[in-house]
């Protein structure tokens, strides 16, 4: 690793989150422990509202899908209006949230409920995003020369303005030209990067897609797009033939853009 330039068609640098702007250890030390320990007294906070409804049958649709599955855990219907009865159904979401989330499941049913968790942890300051330190004036000076910067995360856009809209160096959102998850695709899918290209208003290779998943980095490479494997604390470790093969970052200032010269 050094000084890695960028080639010259690149436009665009689209940015994964989790090991890439941000810690790994924020989203499994502190995002989803908050889920888990919050989910049951944000239900009973929220359940009569119009979203938390929307939520809970969204995650009873994916709990009927999922029924053949092991483990999965079924949301009955509200069959009467006790008390005894609303704590059987919210236990029923807690225990289908905990099985999923145990299975590190991306289901747009789970991450929609995430998102509506996380947007009042972050608005009540119970959580900052974490950002790398070297992220935000690496990304400052690739829009000085004229790159355009997105997001493509499997977490929700939704939770990705929330990350980067109340984040440890503030509201940064000013930074991003557009926000991407997996609505466009999964990122393992070489179909999605040209989708987002397609979106973008650009050829797959006037981009640089920068990811600490090897597999998401063939899917783009696969797709014709540019890409760099980063290297922070707490990601996976990648094999020898990965690191021979890929171009490896420890820090977005190590990238070298011709066009800042």
């Amino acid at each position: 690793m050094g000084v890695l330039p960028v080639p010259a068609e690149v436009r665009a640098i689209l940015l994964d989150i989790e090991g890439t702007t941000t810690p790994i250890a924020f989203v499994q030390e502190t995002l989803f422990p908050y889920i888990k320990d919050n989910v049951k007294e944000y239900l009973r906070a929220h359940w009569e509202e119009e979203e938390c409804q929307r939520d809970v049958g969204l995650l009873r649709k994916q709990a009927e899908e999922d029924s053949g599955l092991d483990g999965a855990v079924a949301i009955p219907l509200e069959s009467g209006s006790g008390e005894e009865e609303l704590e059987r159904v919210i236990q029923a979401v807690v225990d289908n949230v905990h099985w999923q989330m145990s299975l590190d499941r991306k289901t747009t049913a789970l991450k929609q409920l995430q998102g509506h968790m996380w947007r009042a942890a972050y608005a009540t300051g119970h959580v900052k995003g974490e950002i790398f330190e070297d992220v935000v004036p690496a990304i400052r000076k690739w829009r000085e020369a004229g790159m355009k910067v997105y997001i493509y995360s499997s977490g929700s856009v939704e939770a990705q303005k929330l990350l980067f809209g109340y984040s440890t160096e503030g509201d940064i959102l000013e930074l991003f030209d557009g926000h991407f998850d997996t609505k466009i695709g999964p990122k393992v899918e070489s179909e999605s990067y040209r989708r987002i290209a397609a979106s973008i208003g650009c050829a797959t290779n006037n981009i640089l897609f920068l990811t600490d998943v090897p597999r998401e980095a063939s899917a783009a490479e696969e797709a014709d797009t540019h890409v760099a494997v980063v290297i922070r604390p707490g990601n996976a470790g990648l094999t020898d033939d990965e690191k021979s093969y890929y171009s490896l970052i420890s820090s977005f200032t190590e990238l070298f853009l011709p066009s800042s010269t």
